[in-house]
């Protein structure tokens, strides 16, 4: 049964953040105790939902968690007004949608020193292939130092981030149906001296490829050119920018004429000249999609190994 207590304290933080309670229900049961579930939706709007998954037992009395959490629902609220909330556009090209994740971090059942939470990536380039691929995300002992709570509010964001990192890297394929592929988060993802997640080094002329490619896919192909966060937090920190370094790729887009503000301006659509390069984002995207299928299995469907 799930605690009242948890429900109106979530209740009072969705409020304040202008989100809703639409639905609340118990969650998983697992080995440190069970979870809540409960499904956000904007003030007057519920057509777009999120989902809050959290231990039964988490602390709201706790001024930092307390805090994390609202600052955490602010935030999403503002992600809500995306047309797809879910998806998010990675360095290398590839548009994706995140979803099944599991909370909190459950404790390794193999015996390793390590903490997980699975869930699932899936290519969202507006044809229906279901390519995708299920993660294991785990997370050292080290790195749990650095972390408030292992729980969703305050491990979502760079764990998105560590996902886009590592299918950067090539080291994640996206697949029709297979096991679920690890994602190690260390505190190479952590400077300690600056006391932030770092996952790139990007230059301003990477800055505006990924916006631009941001607003094409996410808003262009996938949200029927409705309006998109051009300064969601989660992109300022996998790029390793600035708010206000953002805020100036984002001017720099709108003055090429590829990009057209909406509402506060932190938000924005694609222009005819920018939808105008689909030939270009294709060829990344295949380029991309090449680079990141293992060749090894190509050569032993092929029997061109000793094995």
């Amino acid at each position: 049964m799930m605690s009242k207590v948890l429900a109106v304290q979530v209740e009072a933080a969705a409020k304040a953040a202008g989100l809703v309670v639409v639905s609340a229900e118990p969650g998983e049961k697992y080995a440190g105790g069970a979870t809540a579930k409960f499904t956000l939706a904007p003030a007057g709007d519920p057509r777009k939902t999120q989902l809050l998954e959290l231990s039964e037992g988490f602390e709201f009395g706790r001024q930092d968690l307390n805090d994390g959490v609202r600052a955490y629902l602010a935030e999403s609220a503002r992600r809500l007004k995306n047309p797809r909330p879910d998806c998010y556009f990675t360095l290398h090209g590839l548009p994706l949608s995140f979803g099944q994740f599991g909370w909190p971090f459950h404790e390794s059942t193999s015996g390793a020193d390590t903490s997980l939470v699975h869930g699932e990536v899936h290519l969202e380039d507006g044809v229906d292939h279901a390519l995708h691929a299920k993660v294991a995300v785990s997370m050292t002992v080290t790195f749990r130092d650095v972390v408030a709570a292992p729980e969703q509010p305050f491990a979502e964001g760079f764990i998105y981030n560590a996902v886009r990192k590592t299918m950067d890297q090539g080291q994640l394929e996206l697949v029709k149906s297979g096991n679920r592929q690890p994602v190690p988060l260390t505190t190479r993802y952590y400077s300690v001296k600056q006391k932030k997640f770092i996952f790139n080094d990007t230059s301003e002329e990477q800055r505006k490829s990924f916006l631009a490619g941001k607003v094409y896919w996410l808003s262009g192909v996938l949200g029927g050119s409705e309006p998109v966060w051009l300064l969601d937090p989660r992109d300022i920190q996998y790029l390793d920018a600035t708010l206000d370094e953002l805020r100036g790729t984002a001017a720099a887009l709108v003055a090429e004429g590829l990009v057209q503000p909406a509402g506060d301006a932190e938000y924005g659509t694609p222009t005819a000249k920018l939808m105008a390069r689909r030939d270009a984002y294709l060829e990344q995207l295949a380029r991309t999609l090449q680079s990141i299928k293992p060749a090894f299995n190509e050569e032993m469907r092929g029997g061109l190994t000793n094995m």
